[in-house]
Protein backbone atom coordinates (compact mmCIF):
# COMPACT_ATOMS: atom_id res chain seq x y z
CA UNK A 1 0.00 0.00 0.00
CA UNK A 2 1.33 3.24 -1.10
CA UNK A 3 1.92 5.15 2.34
CA UNK A 4 1.70 9.15 0.80
CA UNK A 5 -2.07 7.93 -0.48
CA UNK A 6 -2.90 7.09 2.89
CA UNK A 7 -1.42 10.39 4.43
CA UNK A 8 -2.93 12.65 1.94
CA UNK A 9 -6.67 10.99 1.84
CA UNK A 10 -6.24 11.67 5.65
CA UNK A 11 -4.93 15.04 5.47
CA UNK A 12 -7.92 15.79 2.91
CA UNK A 13 -10.53 14.96 5.51
CA UNK A 14 -9.07 17.32 8.21
CA UNK A 15 -8.99 20.11 5.75
CA UNK A 16 -12.26 19.42 4.38
CA UNK A 17 -13.66 19.60 8.58
CA UNK A 18 -11.37 22.49 9.30
CA UNK A 19 -13.27 24.51 6.09
CA UNK A 20 -16.84 22.92 7.47
CA UNK A 21 -15.89 25.11 10.82
CA UNK A 22 -14.78 28.28 8.83
CA UNK A 23 -17.87 28.43 6.94
CA UNK A 24 -19.85 28.04 9.33
CA UNK A 25 -21.84 31.57 9.52
CA UNK A 26 -21.03 31.52 5.26
CA UNK A 27 -24.37 32.93 3.45
CA UNK A 28 -26.49 30.08 1.88
CA UNK A 29 -26.57 30.11 -1.95
CA UNK A 30 -29.07 29.55 -4.64
CA UNK A 31 -28.20 25.78 -4.96
CA UNK A 32 -28.12 23.53 -1.65
CA UNK A 33 -25.05 21.55 -1.97
CA UNK A 34 -23.19 18.42 0.42
CA UNK A 35 -19.61 17.50 -0.68
CA UNK A 36 -18.73 14.31 1.26
CA UNK A 37 -15.72 11.81 1.44
CA UNK A 38 -15.01 9.22 3.54
CA UNK A 39 -12.16 6.53 4.24
CA UNK A 40 -11.45 3.58 5.45
CA UNK A 41 -7.69 1.45 6.70
CA UNK A 42 -6.68 -1.36 8.02
CA UNK A 43 -3.19 -2.99 8.95
CA UNK A 44 -1.90 -6.01 9.75
CA UNK A 45 -1.51 -9.63 8.15
CA UNK A 46 -4.03 -7.86 5.50
CA UNK A 47 -3.80 -3.96 4.75
CA UNK A 48 -7.04 -2.28 3.30
CA UNK A 49 -7.30 1.13 1.95
CA UNK A 50 -11.05 2.63 1.03
CA UNK A 51 -12.13 6.17 0.11
CA UNK A 52 -14.75 7.69 -1.77
CA UNK A 53 -15.70 11.58 -2.89
CA UNK A 54 -19.22 12.29 -3.57
CA UNK A 55 -21.25 15.49 -4.16
CA UNK A 56 -25.24 15.97 -4.35
CA UNK A 57 -26.42 19.94 -5.53
CA UNK A 58 -30.03 20.47 -5.83
CA UNK A 59 -31.58 23.52 -6.63
CA UNK A 60 -35.58 24.31 -6.47
CA UNK A 61 -37.48 27.63 -8.46
CA UNK A 62 -40.96 28.44 -9.62
CA UNK A 63 -41.90 25.05 -10.85
CA UNK A 64 -38.73 23.52 -11.61
CA UNK A 65 -36.41 21.25 -9.84
CA UNK A 66 -32.57 20.55 -11.09
CA UNK A 67 -30.44 17.90 -9.28
CA UNK A 68 -26.54 16.74 -10.28
CA UNK A 69 -24.88 14.18 -8.70
CA UNK A 70 -21.04 12.49 -8.79
CA UNK A 71 -18.92 10.20 -6.96
CA UNK A 72 -15.48 8.50 -6.87
CA UNK A 73 -14.45 5.44 -5.19
CA UNK A 74 -11.71 3.23 -5.20
CA UNK A 75 -10.28 0.43 -2.71
CA UNK A 76 -7.55 -1.74 -2.53
CA UNK A 77 -5.95 -4.53 -0.65
CA UNK A 78 -2.41 -5.77 0.82
CA UNK A 79 -1.85 -9.14 1.58
CA UNK A 80 1.49 -10.89 3.27
CA UNK A 81 2.96 -14.22 3.17
CA UNK A 82 6.10 -15.99 3.44
CA UNK A 83 7.52 -17.86 0.21
CA UNK A 84 9.48 -20.98 1.23
CA UNK A 85 13.32 -20.60 0.80
CA UNK A 86 16.22 -21.02 1.57
CA UNK A 87 15.73 -17.99 2.66
CA UNK A 88 12.22 -17.54 3.24
CA UNK A 89 11.51 -14.39 1.43
CA UNK A 90 8.29 -11.55 2.62
CA UNK A 91 5.44 -11.26 -0.36
CA UNK A 92 3.60 -8.52 -0.71
CA UNK A 93 0.56 -9.28 -3.08
CA UNK A 94 -1.99 -6.30 -3.99
CA UNK A 95 -5.45 -6.24 -5.48
CA UNK A 96 -7.77 -3.28 -6.42
CA UNK A 97 -11.07 -4.25 -4.02
CA UNK A 98 -13.17 -1.06 -5.26
CA UNK A 99 -12.71 1.07 -8.32
CA UNK A 100 -15.72 3.11 -9.91
CA UNK A 101 -17.14 6.36 -10.33
CA UNK A 102 -19.99 8.23 -12.35
CA UNK A 103 -22.49 10.91 -12.46
CA UNK A 104 -26.00 11.85 -12.78
CA UNK A 105 -28.20 15.00 -14.20
CA UNK A 106 -32.47 15.49 -13.57
CA UNK A 107 -34.46 17.53 -14.42
CA UNK A 108 -38.31 17.90 -13.00
CA UNK A 109 -40.84 20.11 -14.13
CA UNK A 110 -43.71 20.36 -11.82
CA UNK A 111 -47.38 20.07 -12.83
CA UNK A 112 -50.75 18.94 -11.94
CA UNK A 113 -50.74 21.18 -8.67
CA UNK A 114 -47.01 20.74 -8.19
CA UNK A 115 -47.79 17.02 -7.28
CA UNK A 116 -46.52 15.67 -10.36
CA UNK A 117 -43.75 16.66 -13.14
CA UNK A 118 -42.05 15.62 -16.03
CA UNK A 119 -38.59 14.66 -15.86
CA UNK A 120 -35.62 14.29 -18.06
CA UNK A 121 -32.40 12.22 -16.45
CA UNK A 122 -29.36 11.70 -17.59
CA UNK A 123 -26.43 9.73 -16.12
CA UNK A 124 -22.58 7.62 -16.78
CA UNK A 125 -21.10 5.26 -15.19
CA UNK A 126 -17.72 2.98 -14.61
CA UNK A 127 -16.90 -0.02 -12.83
CA UNK A 128 -13.78 -1.99 -13.37
CA UNK A 129 -14.60 -4.62 -10.33
CA UNK A 130 -17.82 -5.58 -12.08
CA UNK A 131 -16.39 -5.26 -15.56
CA UNK A 132 -18.55 -1.93 -16.62
CA UNK A 133 -16.48 -0.22 -18.77
CA UNK A 134 -19.07 2.56 -19.38
CA UNK A 135 -22.78 2.90 -19.13
CA UNK A 136 -24.67 5.85 -20.13
CA UNK A 137 -28.13 6.23 -19.86
CA UNK A 138 -30.71 8.96 -21.20
CA UNK A 139 -34.60 8.55 -19.52
CA UNK A 140 -37.48 11.14 -20.35
CA UNK A 141 -40.37 10.24 -17.94
CA UNK A 142 -43.32 11.32 -15.63
CA UNK A 143 -43.21 11.42 -11.71
CA UNK A 144 -45.46 12.29 -8.95
CA UNK A 145 -45.34 13.12 -5.12
CA UNK A 146 -47.49 10.61 -3.20
CA UNK A 147 -46.19 12.45 -0.24
CA UNK A 148 -44.72 15.97 0.14
CA UNK A 149 -44.67 17.85 3.45
CA UNK A 150 -42.18 18.73 5.91
CA UNK A 151 -41.86 14.94 6.82
CA UNK A 152 -42.42 13.22 4.55
CA UNK A 153 -41.28 13.19 0.55
CA UNK A 154 -42.09 9.99 -1.61
CA UNK A 155 -42.59 9.96 -5.50
CA UNK A 156 -42.83 7.52 -8.14
CA UNK A 157 -41.17 7.54 -11.23
CA UNK A 158 -41.87 5.87 -14.80
CA UNK A 159 -40.59 5.89 -18.44
CA UNK A 160 -38.45 4.63 -21.37
CA UNK A 161 -34.68 4.50 -21.53
CA UNK A 162 -32.36 4.37 -24.25
CA UNK A 163 -29.05 2.75 -22.55
CA UNK A 164 -25.04 2.99 -24.29
CA UNK A 165 -23.08 0.27 -22.92
CA UNK A 166 -19.64 -1.72 -22.90
CA UNK A 167 -19.37 -4.64 -20.63
CA UNK A 168 -15.62 -6.83 -20.43
CA UNK A 169 -15.88 -9.79 -22.80
CA UNK A 170 -18.58 -7.66 -24.96
CA UNK A 171 -18.84 -5.57 -27.67
CA UNK A 172 -20.46 -1.72 -27.22
CA UNK A 173 -24.25 -2.29 -27.61
CA UNK A 174 -27.11 -0.06 -27.51
CA UNK A 175 -30.57 -0.73 -26.24
CA UNK A 176 -34.31 0.68 -25.29
CA UNK A 177 -34.90 0.10 -21.69
CA UNK A 178 -37.98 0.77 -19.24
CA UNK A 179 -37.54 2.47 -16.38
CA UNK A 180 -39.56 2.78 -13.08
CA UNK A 181 -37.90 4.09 -10.07
CA UNK A 182 -39.17 5.49 -6.46
CA UNK A 183 -37.59 8.10 -4.15
CA UNK A 184 -38.06 8.58 -0.13
CA UNK A 185 -36.73 11.01 2.17
CA UNK A 186 -37.94 11.30 6.06
CA UNK A 187 -36.85 14.34 7.96
CA UNK A 188 -36.62 12.39 10.94
CA UNK A 189 -35.98 15.52 13.38
CA UNK A 190 -34.41 18.74 12.53
CA UNK A 191 -30.82 17.24 12.43
CA UNK A 192 -31.24 13.67 11.42
CA UNK A 193 -32.77 12.72 7.49
CA UNK A 194 -33.20 9.28 6.03
CA UNK A 195 -33.18 8.96 2.00
CA UNK A 196 -33.85 5.82 0.27
CA UNK A 197 -34.12 5.35 -3.59
CA UNK A 198 -34.68 2.50 -6.07
CA UNK A 199 -34.91 1.91 -9.53
CA UNK A 200 -35.37 -0.90 -12.13
CA UNK A 201 -34.50 -0.64 -15.63
CA UNK A 202 -35.45 -4.08 -18.17
CA UNK A 203 -34.37 -4.16 -21.55
CA UNK A 204 -37.63 -4.17 -23.45
CA UNK A 205 -36.63 -6.58 -25.97
CA UNK A 206 -35.42 -9.04 -22.73
CA UNK A 207 -36.91 -8.17 -19.67
CA UNK A 208 -34.76 -11.10 -18.26
CA UNK A 209 -31.57 -8.78 -19.06
CA UNK A 210 -32.06 -5.77 -16.50
CA UNK A 211 -30.53 -3.22 -13.86
CA UNK A 212 -31.65 -3.07 -10.52
CA UNK A 213 -30.37 0.06 -8.29
CA UNK A 214 -31.27 1.02 -4.75
CA UNK A 215 -29.32 2.76 -1.77
CA UNK A 216 -30.53 4.05 1.86
CA UNK A 217 -28.71 6.54 3.39
CA UNK A 218 -28.85 7.98 6.81
CA UNK A 219 -27.30 11.36 7.81
CA UNK A 220 -26.62 13.46 11.18
CA UNK A 221 -26.12 17.31 11.61
CA UNK A 222 -22.76 17.76 13.31
CA UNK A 223 -22.97 21.44 12.89
CA UNK A 224 -24.47 23.78 10.92
CA UNK A 225 -22.94 22.43 7.71
CA UNK A 226 -21.25 19.67 8.88
CA UNK A 227 -22.69 15.85 9.33
CA UNK A 228 -22.14 12.54 9.07
CA UNK A 229 -23.40 9.36 7.15
CA UNK A 230 -23.47 5.99 6.74
CA UNK A 231 -24.54 4.77 3.19
CA UNK A 232 -25.31 1.62 1.75
CA UNK A 233 -25.69 1.41 -2.13
CA UNK A 234 -26.86 -2.00 -3.89
CA UNK A 235 -26.72 -2.98 -7.71
CA UNK A 236 -27.85 -6.19 -9.02
CA UNK A 237 -27.50 -6.82 -12.64
CA UNK A 238 -29.36 -10.47 -13.64
CA UNK A 239 -26.64 -10.71 -16.51
CA UNK A 240 -22.83 -9.46 -15.54
CA UNK A 241 -20.35 -8.73 -17.44
CA UNK A 242 -18.59 -12.13 -18.98
CA UNK A 243 -16.27 -14.35 -16.71
CA UNK A 244 -12.61 -13.90 -17.10
CA UNK A 245 -9.82 -15.53 -16.78
CA UNK A 246 -9.61 -15.80 -12.61
CA UNK A 247 -12.34 -14.07 -12.26
CA UNK A 248 -16.01 -15.30 -11.48
CA UNK A 249 -18.38 -12.33 -11.45
CA UNK A 250 -21.10 -11.83 -9.39
CA UNK A 251 -24.73 -10.34 -10.28
CA UNK A 252 -24.71 -8.41 -6.48
CA UNK A 253 -22.57 -5.49 -6.03
CA UNK A 254 -22.93 -4.09 -2.16
CA UNK A 255 -20.87 -1.06 -0.91
CA UNK A 256 -21.32 0.15 2.44
CA UNK A 257 -19.78 3.28 3.61
CA UNK A 258 -19.55 5.96 6.29
CA UNK A 259 -18.01 9.70 6.08
CA UNK A 260 -18.61 13.29 6.75
CA UNK A 261 -20.05 16.12 4.28
CA UNK A 262 -20.16 19.61 4.14
CA UNK A 263 -22.97 21.33 3.13
CA UNK A 264 -23.40 24.91 1.45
Amino acid sequence: MKQHTQYLSVAALAVAANLCTVAEDAPKGTWETSAGANLGLTSGNSETFTAGLNIISLRKWSKNELSFTADVNYGENTTKSIAAGPPPTLVETKSTTTQNYGAGLQYNRLVWEDRGYFLGKVDGRQDKIAGVDYRFSLNPGVGYYFLKDKTYELSGEFGPGFVLEELKGRSSESYVTLRAGEKFKWNISDHARLFQDAEYLPRVEDFGDYVLNASVKLEADLSKHMAMNITVRDTFRSRPADFAPGIARKKNDVQLTAGISYKF
